[in-house]
């Protein structure tokens, strides 16, 4: 979201109007597992993605089930965000608030290990869409990466509520409403919207990313069908970027938890029943679907193990799946 201050936020308040309130049901799909290769499920899915053009309806049917078991996994885990949705109707907490505080510290410690996963994932997505080799177009990526790399403060913000958000004219610190910092309990998830913040850090008011924020939203659009263009196209690369480093986070921390599950948490906040869509963002569960039809490596390796199989009730899977599909 941006204002007239150069201000950009990653969630904005849903509010549900009376044709937005009728939506769609969908019932779950049962389909075959596409097996993949551990190597394959390690990768990022930047590398595989880009180069397959082709979206088939075994891979649409892939997303949907991602999206579900992703959304089940919110019910069970024990650290799952809460859905935007849920935030928004919450009173504000004070900074002094316990999971807020906690918020906070979390957000604190992991800034330094995000900046170095977006820089990384920022490069090579612009290596990946063939935006890196040209010599304006290296200068414009290490710019953007340089401008990531200066961020060194994160700041609570009672007023903030839900939000998270950067000014651009003032590059070097990320604002997070109190509510939102007590709603993501995990490294993985606090990982993902630092990671979306830094992206709008990245490009700045050059709009250094813009090519590579066409291009990603091109790709989604082909691939989903649903409408990505101005705003959006931005707010979803940095949901993007988002992703990609906390599923490099993973990988580079060995855990107990299984990695579905870590990764599950990367996207929870999107879980929402009021799935409402703006000028400026898809609506939460699209957002969702478009970074797993982005990367389909992600939603496979989201459906291996406790996650993705029968493991998760029947009732929580069709609750998770009880919400509009492919609408923009």
């Amino acid at each position: 979201m941006i204002n007239m201050t150069g201000r950009k936020s990653f969630l904005r308040r849903v509010s549900v109007s009376p044709s937005l309130s009728v939506v769609l049901r969908s019932s779950l799909v049962v389909a075959l597992a596409l097996n993949f290769s551990a190597s394959a499920q390690r990768r990022s899915g930047a590398h595989s993605n880009a180069a397959r053009e082709n979206f088939t309806a075994a891979d649409r049917r892939l997303v949907e089930r991602a999206v579900g078991a992703t959304c089940a996994e919110r019910i069970r885990d024990p650290l799952s965000s809460t859905p935007i949705d849920v935030m928004q109707t919450r009173p504000s907490l004070p900074a002094n608030n316990p999971d807020a505080v906690a918020g906070a510290a979390r957000a604190t410690r992991l800034l330094p290990e995000t900046r170095k996963l977006v820089a990384a994932a920022i490069l090579q997505l612009a290596k990946d869409y063939d935006l890196y080799d040209s010599a304006p177009s290296r200068a414009r990526v290490n710019a953007a990466i340089a401008r990531v790399e200066s961020v060194r403060r994160v700041k609570p913000d009672v007023d903030a509520r839900d939000n998270a958000s950067v000014v651009l004219r003032e590059p070097r610190t990320i604002e997070f409403g109190t509510i939102f910092l007590a709603g993501l309990r995990s490294d993985e998830a606090m990982i993902s919207v630092l990671g979306h913040e830094l992206t709008h850090i990245a490009s700045g008011q050059p709009d250094s990313l813009r090519p590579l924020f066409r291009a990603i939203a091109h790709r989604a659009s082909t691939r989903t069908g649903l409408r990505i263009t101005g705003q959006r196209a931005e707010e979803l690369a940095c949901d993007l970027v988002g992703a990609i480093a906390a599923h490099q986070f993973i990988g580079q921390t060995p855990s107990w938890e299984p990695s579905p599950r870590r990764l599950a948490r990367a996207f929870e906040h999107n879980c929402v029943d009021d799935d409402a869509s703006d000028e400026d963002h898809l609506s939460p569960r699209n957002t969702i679907r478009a970074l797993f039809a982005l990367d389909l490596s992600m939603a496979s390796e989201l459906l291996e193990g406790s996650v993705g199989r029968l493991m998760i009730s029947p009732a929580s899977l069709a609750r998770a799946l009880t919400q509009p599909t492919w609408r923009s």
